[in-house]
C-alpha cells in the first residue's frame, strides 16, 4: 500500500493529466493490491488505502464528466467500483471509533505531505 501512497501523492502534485492508459493502470494496481490486502491491512494501512481510494474515485468521477464515449464510461465505472471500496474502508476506520470530522482532518495533513516544500 506504501507505493501505492507514495504514487498517489506523485499524482496530486502534478501538473498535467495522466493518460488515460497511465490512469487505468494506476487503478487496476489499486484495486488488485486492496483485493489481496484490504483484509490484512493494519490501521495506517487502511488510512492510506482510503485516501488512495478517496483521491482516484473523485478524479474518475471527473474524468466521466468531462469525457466523452467509451473512456466516460470506463472512467464511471472505476468511479463505481472505487465507492464500494471506500464505504469499505471508511465503516472499518469508523469502526475503529474515528468520526467523518477525524477522517477529513487526517486527509488534510495526508495532502500536506505530499506538498512539496516551497523554495523560500
Amino acid at each position: 500500500m506504501q507505493s501505492l501512497y507514495e504514487q498517489i501523492q506523485v499524482y496530486l502534485n502534478m501538473d498535467e493529466e495522466i493518460s488515460f492508459k497511465e490512469f487505468d493502470n494506476f487503478y487496476k494496481k489499486i484495486t488488485d493490491e486492496l483485493g489481496q490486502t484490504s483484509e490484512g491491512l493494519e490501521e495506517d494501512g487502511v488510512w492510506k488505502a482510503l485516501f488512495i481510494v478517496e483521491n482516484v474515485m473523485s478524479n474518475a468521477e471527473g474524468r466521466a464528466k468531462s469525457s466523452k464515449g467509451n473512456e466516460s464510461k470506463k472512467y464511471a465505472k472505476m468511479a463505481q467500483r472505487l465507492q464500494l471500496w471506500a464505504k469499505n474502508l471508511a465503516a472499518r476506520l469508523g469502526e475503529a471509533g474515528y468520526t467523518e470530522d477525524d477522517i477529513n482532518e487526517r486527509f488534510n495533513v495526508m495532502f500536506e505531505e505530499g506538498t512539496p516544500a516551497k523554495q523560500a
